[in-house]
């Protein structure tokens, strides 16, 4: 399908005056448009229609579907035949007038280079944008999050050799090359559409039948909208046409009760739909009808109170992607996700048990939250497809099978441990807390060789003697590790480290590639020892949870590439220290672009720097 999405290319070029444009191209670009819509619901319709058949009756279905696409290929043919020799898009015009109505003549002026980039993208490109402003505008979500949605969607074309994923990848980094898309600067490894560019895209969502609806906005869902976005409902879902490909909806502080039941009247109507998500709406359980949308592709039920799927879950024979992180508090998968033969990503959160076979999901390169007790331990080691592995609740029961069956896993890029958290009783307060115990055995253990993330969550007696020679790693999280000795002899000269959790010395010349600092502890006080010269490329320094951090490093003030310092939970007298109005040291962090805060009392607020007169 997406090879007839490619042939609107060359359509959406700019050559000649709107009038022209309107004249020549107008009509010919809409009954293209009309061709591929039609081709793509014959395809779902077809879908739908031959699920579950066999025999003679599947066979007679197969060959009218052939026949008819033969057919299509041929309405293609002869629409491209007559295209105009003056070919543009349609919607040139209407991207003109909103710049006209919204901005004056120097900011339309200033829009004009952004308008003409996006209009001599290729036609995926675009519909990629858009799906990234209605996803976005949904919830922030991360870059593995888009890429996801955008191969369910279809827009990724499938190359011998190459995964659909790596493609989407490239896709994302060639948009915010183009300043297209940008990093969330609030954030890690998440993305935002820049504001003229959010404003530009709006404006021509409409002609590409996508529809963003906020809460209390009164918007009419229009019968040709086949990709919707709902932000922040707290009042009923408005009804929808049975074409609707893309659904994506969140809530301010879940579903009403009839706010639910118009949901799944929605999804009962929406037999072709194959992205679908569902965000902070706590949800109690998923209605049955979900098992019977067999084109979905995508389904996402995060921040919601669900326990568990229902059986029809089985039946999604098409699903990819699987979310269903921070739902229930005792989530368990039943037997029915192993019919899942195409799904590429299973996201979960608080260690929750998988069925034993959980291998048999060939296809399968994401598998994060699980509990590898039970025997999954050793299952994992078949399952060297895998790119993504986050494990949490490791005991020395388990781990030794465990570390055993990730070294088995060559291909791995991204690795997230946590061990089993313990039950503390403080005699002080007489009260329980929860901390995480140490990590069992780690000195046997070696990391696969392509491994570029790498998190572990946990108490640490020594830093593992295999983490200094990881070669291709670029983002270390050590997370409540409580180390005792300096781990910087190991870690600062790995080529390629962006990214490092905990506290630590700098010496010059140290983590020359380091970009992304975290630092969290609440036994930190100070952080004094950094060297000049040190962190020559780091760009966003965040400390999280430093309650009772009061000193900053002299020498932070000669780190010029910082662009963000994230304040977030730190002692108030750190704030007032570092305030522009009149902290006596503030002259540490005034190079800074953008300073966040937030203490024990105080909200959120920003510090700017001025820009020079």
């Amino acid at each position: 399908m997406l090879s007839l999405i490619t042939q609107l290319d060359e359509v959406t070029r700019v050559a000649g005056d709107v009038e022209t444009i309107r004249a020549c191209c107008q009509t010919w670009v809409r009954e293209l448009r009309v061709m591929l819509h039609e081709a793509e619901d014959y395809v779902d319709n077809f879908i739908i229609k031959v699920y579950g058949q066999t025999g003679q009756d599947q066979k007679e279905w197969i060959a009218e579907f052939a026949s008819e696409l033969e057919n299509i290929n041929s309405r293609v043919s002869e629409i491209m035949n007559r295209r105009p020799r003056i070919g543009a898009s349609p919607i040139l015009e209407e991207i003109q007038q909103f710049l006209r109505s919204r901005f004056s003549f120097d900011e339309e002026t200033a829009l004009a280079s952004r308008m003409l980039n996006y209009i001599n993208l290729p036609y995926d490109l675009k519909l990629s944008l858009l799906f990234v402003c209605a996803f976005a505008g949904y919830y922030p979500k991360t870059k593995d999050a888009f890429v996801q949605v955008l191969v369910a969607a279809g827009l990724i074309q499938e190359k011998p050799g190459e995964l659909m994923e790596d493609t989407a990848q490239e896709n994302i980094e060639r948009l915010v090359d183009l300043g297209m898309l940008e990093e969330d600067q609030t954030a890690w490894d998440r993305f935002e559409v820049p504001s003229p560019y959010y404003k530009l895209y709006l404006s021509v969502m409409n002609a590409e039948d996508f529809l963003i609806s906020t809460a209390n906005s009164d918007s009419i869902i229009p019968p040709t909208a086949r990709h919707v976005s709902i932000h922040d409902t707290d009042d009923t879902i408005p009804s929808m046409n049975s074409l609707l490909h893309s659904l994506f909806v969140s809530a301010k502080e879940g579903l009403s009760e009839a706010s639910s039941d118009c949901l799944e009247t929605v999804l009962y109507n929406a037999k072709r739909v194959r992205v679908l998500g569902l965000q902070r709406t706590q949800l109690k359980s998923l209605p049955d009808v979900v098992g019977k949308l067999v084109n979905l592709r995508y389904l996402s039920v995060t921040q919601s109170k669900i326990n568990e799927l229902p059986e029809s879950i089985s039946n999604l024979r098409n699903l990819q992607t699987l979310d269903i992180s921070w739902s229930g508090n005792e989530f368990e998968l039943s037997n029915g996700v192993l019919n899942l033969a195409q799904l590429r990503h299973l996201k979960m959160s608080r260690e929750v048990r998988v069925p034993r076979g959980i291998s048999r999901l060939r296809n399968l390169q994401t598998l994060e939250g699980i509990y590898a007790g039970g025997g999954i331990a050793k299952e994992l080691g078949n399952m060297t497809q895998l790119r993504s592995l986050e494990v949490g609740r490791v005991s020395e029961d388990h781990a030794d099978e465990l570390y055993a069956s990730i070294m088995k896993l060559t291909g791995l890029c991204t690795l997230s441990l946590t061990v089993e958290r313990v039950r503390i009783l403080y005699n002080s307060s007489s009260s329980l807390r929860y901390e995480n115990s140490f990590f069992p055995c780690l000195e046997s253990f070696s990391p696969p060789p392509l491994l570029q993330k790498l998190t572990l969550t946990g108490h640490l007696i020594e830093i593992p003697v295999w983490l200094g020679s990881m070669e291709n790693l670029t983002k270390l999280y050590l997370c409540y590790s409580h180390l005792s000795e300096n781990p910087t002899t190991i870690l600062q000269f790995l080529p390629n480290l962006r990214k490092r959790m905990e506290r630590e010395f700098f010496r010059a010349g140290g983590f020359p590639k380091l970009e992304y600092l975290t630092i969290e502890s609440q036994d930190l006080v100070e952080w004094t020892a950094i060297e000049e010269g040190a962190l020559p490329s780091l760009k966003k320094l965040r400390f999280f949870n430093c309650t009772k951090l009061m000193v900053l490093p002299e020498e932070l003030k000669h780190v010029t590439t910082l662009q963000i310092l994230n304040l977030f939970i730190v002692h108030e007298d750190l704030i007032r220290r570092l305030s522009p109005n009149g902290g006596p040291e503030n002259y540490k962090i005034k190079h800074i672009p953008l300073v966040k805060y937030s203490g024990h009392m105080s909200s959120w607020g920003r510090w700017r720097r001025k820009p020079p007169q």
